[in-house]
Formats: structure tokens, C-alpha cells, sequence
């Protein structure tokens, strides 16, 4: 039996079947109220990609190039972290298997898309396209909570970001070695995730739309 076999936990999702059935494994009605009885982290990054002129997204440019990096979860390449899912399924409640590599070990994480972003809306009186989508963790989860990806351009500058916002907990897990691990290096390795999708996705789509990197 594998090592990740030994020490991993009775929850744990072995396919991406086994996340059919899974619910939530906190209640997002709560959300706000668990976030401020419990001491979750909120997190909200932003990365500057290659703008554009003031006004509608470019066809082609980076604002669409950034929208297929974010819709097939490419920001996560190379990371400890890569995905399993089904590449026809509808992007809103899809299912997504994510693999970590997490104290030289695999750790299978289960999450479902909730909802997918699509609009323009008025932000500190600026309009500002916005496409993403969000996940919620399921049961069997190291985590507790929710986090989205968005690709953002301000309609009056033309300027063009990538958005990463998230809450979340650490879930109760029985397994002590595991538990303990993750307690003391969890959220080094969910920082180090951020900064790697948002250096993935200024190269990307910087070298989609043909800008130079340093």
C-alpha cells in the first residue's frame, strides 16, 4: 500500500465519481458568520496583466486571451497543485479533483464550481468587465471554504487584471500527522499557490498577446 494510503483520511475522494454525492463541507449561508466567529483568512490578490484601449474587451486581446487561461485552470501549471475534471462539462457546478503536493505527499481535495461570473458592474464609481467563477470545497476537503478567479478590465483605462479572492479555514481532518502538518504549513503553501498563478498568468498572457516579458 502506498505511502499517501497510510496516512491519508477515511474522506478522502480516490476518482472524480467519488465527488458526485459530496456536499459542501461548511454551510455557505453561515459564511459570513463562520468567518467572523472562527478567524477564516481572507485573501485578495490581484495581478496586473498587458492592457488595453479604453472600452469593450479586444477581440484577442487580454482580456479574452486571460479568459481561457482562468476557464481551463491553466494559472495552476507547474504548480503542486493540478486538476481532474471533465473537460466537457459545463463550467458552472462542475466537479474538479485537485491533486496537491503537500509534505512530499498527494492529497486528493474535492471542489465544485458555484457559480460563473459574467457581467459589468460599477466598482468605486468605475465600470469594469468581469468574467470568472468560484469554488466551494466538499467534503473531504483539507479546507473550508470558497475562492474565485476573475479577469477584470477597467472599461475607462483599459487596464486589465487578474483576481484571486478567497475565505477560508482549515477543516477538521482525524489523521494527527496529517492535521498537524497542514496546520503548521498550509498556509505557506496556499500564499506560495497565489503568487505562482499570478506569475503563470502575467507570462501567459503576456506571451498570448505578443508584450514582452522581462
Amino acid at each position: 500500500m502506498k505511502l499517501e494510503r497510510l496516512l491519508g483520511y477515511p474522506t478522502e475522494p480516490r476518482t472524480l465519481d467519488d465527488l458526485r454525492d459530496r456536499d459542501w463541507n461548511f454551510d455557505p449561508h453561515r459564511l459570513a458568520e463562520l468567518v467572523a466567529a472562527e478567524g477564516w483568512h481572507r485573501d485578495d490578490r490581484r495581478q496586473a496583466l498587458p492592457s488595453e484601449p479604453p472600452g469593450d474587451p479586444a477581440p484577442g486581446g487580454s482580456f479574452e486571451q486571460a479568459k481561457v487561461l482562468v476557464r481551463d485552470y491553466e494559472f495552476a501549471e507547474g504548480s503542486a497543485v493540478h486538476a481532474i475534471f471533465a473537460q466537457d462539462a459545463p463550467l458552472e457546478g462542475r466537479d474538479m479533483l485537485l491533486v496537491g503536493r503537500f509534505l512530499g505527499l498527494d492529497f486528493r481535495l474535492g471542489v465544485r464550481v458555484f457559480q460563473v461570473i459574467d457581467e459589468r458592474r460599477t466598482e468605486e464609481d468605475r465600470p469594469v468587465e468581469v468574467w470568472g467563477w468560484g469554488y466551494r470545497t466538499l467534503a473531504g476537503h483539507l479546507e473550508r471554504g470558497q475562492m474565485s478567479y476573475e479577469v477584470r478590465k477597467w472599461i475607462d483605462s483599459g487596464a486589465v487584471e487578474f483576481r484571486i479572492a478567497a475565505v477560508s479555514h482549515r477543516a477538521y481532518v482525524a489523521n494527527p500527522l496529517v492535521r498537524i502538518g497542514f496546520a503548521l504549513l498550509g498556509r505557506r503553501e496556499q500564499t506560495k499557490f497565489y503568487g505562482h498563478t499570478c506569475a503563470v498568468m502575467a507570462r501567459r498572457t503576456a506571451g498570448a498577446v505578443g508584450v514582452p516579458t522581462a
